[in-house]
């Protein structure tokens, strides 16, 4: 077993491991595909706008899709138009731009846990707090399917609307269903780190006609058209050149999750006996973006904490993130009043995500699960500093 380099080892990685490497289409087809908009001075909100949306929409059998400047605009106006009555139900174990959505419509928040194994919204947590609540938002964290199945059962329960934060899940199934038609609406992340990439771009899918008209509207002040805007909006509109980005990264957009899902699956394989790291659990019948590859660490099985392993793969040269630490409920933006989440607190403290994109190959994976395995097995010297 190799020394940690923490330890005195050779570093894995001497001239580091990159966290992430967006895949961006060829340029050379990007700005074909834009030229005939460039040359007649169309520079926003144009005809690859358009067939972007129609080519999602069948894509993942929906009604209505709304491209927009990014996710967190799609996730504002889609709340805007669905106007919820009460607070917004969601799990804290989420980016933070889920919450702020809610907040910049002027609604309450109201944290839920997460699963321990899934690290998506508890739901049976979450039925405990539903009193008064206006909508519920869950997240396909990571990239995995939220059981938004269960979701919709629940919201139905008490007659509220659903909103999916789908930014990680472009391509993901439940039970063959392509994740975009579920709940009222469901908004999607275009931003680098992303399955399908426009630059920055989000996509808002819904099979309400008065959902999608809503937003439409609202990308563009709320004018529709004659200047006497509706509603206060936003400018939320999606450019020619991020449209472009999106169709050619859409055009590969199957290749390059086959290639993530091999990637995950040679680190399942790896991991799968290191003593102390669990990886992200799974429905049999969904399928995975791995938009993120993340593991917990339980400290006593593995021998250290998540932080110290965190420090050991950095001195090896292999960068990670700790999504979502702190959870949104600990951060100042969204602290008050305060509320006590434990299995939120504790999956947050234990969860880091390491290397994964299209360019990693077989060999570099063992080496970072060999890295993770030593600390292991050294874990005291670790733990000993």
């Amino acid at each position: 077993m190799t020394l940690p380099a923490l330890l005195g080892g050779s570093p894995a990685f001497a001239d580091g491991l990159p966290f992430a490497r967006p895949f961006a289409p060829p340029l050379a087809r990007v700005t074909s595909r834009l030229a005939p908009s460039y040359d007649r001075g169309i520079l926003t909100n144009g005809p690859l706008v358009r067939e972007l949306e129609e080519v999602v929409a069948t894509r993942m059998g929906v009604g209505h899709v709304v491209a927009v400047a990014n996710c967190t605009s799609g996730l504002m106006l889609a709340l805007h138009a669905l106007a919820p009555a009460g607070p917004v139900l969601l799990p804290s174990f989420t980016f933070s731009a889920s919450a702020h959505a809610i907040s910049w419509n002027g609604l309450a928040t109201r944290f839920a846990e997460c699963d321990p194994a899934t690290f998506h919204l508890d739901l049976e947590d979450a039925a405990t707090r539903l009193d008064g609540v206006g909508a519920l938002m869950a997240t396909h964290v990571f990239g995995a399917p939220c059981r938004p199945s269960d979701v919709e059962r629940l919201a139905t329960r008490v007659g509220i609307p659903v909103v999916f934060d789908a930014a990680h899940g472009f391509g993901a199934t439940h039970e063959g269903r392509p994740l975009g038609s579920f709940g009222d609406v469901e908004v999607f992340s275009m931003s680098p780190t992303k399955p399908v990439v426009a630059g920055e771009g989000g996509l808002v899918t819904t099979n309400r006609a008065d959902v999608a008209e809503s937003v439409r509207l609202g990308r563009d002040y709320g004018n529709p058209g004659d200047y006497d805007t509706r509603f206060v909006g936003l400018n939320a509109r999606m450019s020619e050149l991020h449209a472009a980005v999106a169709l050619c990264s859409i055009d590969e957009v199957d290749m390059h999750l086959e290639i993530r899902r091999t990637i995950a699956g040679r680190y399942l394989d790896g991991l799968a006996d290191v003593p102390g790291i669990a990886t992200q659990a799974v429905d049999r019948h969904d399928s995975h973006t791995w938009k993120d590859f993340t593991v917990a660490v339980d400290p006593d099985a593995f021998g250290v904490s998540r932080d110290l392993l965190v420090q050991a793969l950095r001195a090896d040269g292999i960068d990670t993130r700790c999504y979502f630490d702190p959870p949104v409920h600990r951060q100042q933006s969204h602290n008050q009043p305060p509320v006590d989440l434990p299995v939120t607190d504790r999956v947050a403290s234990r969860v880091v995500s390491l290397p994964l994109y299209r360019d990693l190959d077989a060999a570099v994976v063992d080496r970072v699960v060999g890295v993770i395995s030593s600390v292991h097995e050294h874990a005291e010297r670790v733990a000993a500093g």
